[in-house]
C-alpha cells in the first residue's frame, strides 16, 4: 500500500507526480529543483545557493514523512555541468554525516526541468519499529 506525501513547505509538483510516495517503511522522493515553495520562483543566483534550495526542499519532503537526512539510504544527483560537482558536493555534504552518508550517484545530463543546474532525488527508510510483547 502506498501513501502520497505532499507538503506546502516544498514546491508543488510541476507535472503529474507527487513530491514523494511512502511504501511500507520506504520513502521514494521525486526530484527536487531550486523552486522556492512560497513563490514557485527559481532560486538560481549561483550553484551553491541553488543546491541549498534543493536540499531545503528535500528536507521539507522528508519531514512531511516524519524522516530526516539520517533516514536517506540513496541519493541521485543530476547536474547540467560536471564542472559544478565540487560546489554541489560541498553544499550536499553539509546535510549528511560523512561516516553514515547514503549511497549516491552523480550524473551529468543535457537538460533538467526548467533548465536548472541541479536536481536531487532520494530514497529513505524508517527503521522498523520493534514489537513489544507482554509476558
Amino acid at each position: 500500500m502506498k501513501k502520497i506525501i505532499n507538503t506546502s513547505n516544498a514546491p508543488a509538483p510541476i507535472g503529474p507526480y507527487n513530491q514523494a510516495v511512502l511504501s511500507g517503511n520506504t520513502l521514494y522522493t521525486s526530484g527536487q529543483i531550486a523552486l522556492h515553495p512560497d513563490t514557485m520562483e527559481l532560486v538560481i543566483d549561483d550553484i551553491k545557493t541553488e543546491t541549498k534550495q534543493v536540499m531545503e526542499n528535500m528536507k521539507a519532503v522528508l519531514a512531511a514523512a516524519d524522516m530526516t537526512f539520517d533516514n536517506v539510504i540513496k541519493s541521485s544527483i543530476f547536474i547540467s555541468d560536471m564542472n559544478n560537482f565540487k560546489q554541489i558536493n560541498d553544499v550536499y555534504g553539509q546535510y549528511f554525516d560523512e561516516a553514515t552518508a547514503p549511497a549516491r550517484e552523480t550524473v551529468e545530463v543535457a537538460n533538467l526541468p526548467k533548465f536548472v543546474n541541479v536536481e536531487i532525488s532520494m530514497i529513505a527508510v524508517k527503521p522498523e519499529q520493534k514489537m513489544l510483547y507482554k509476558k
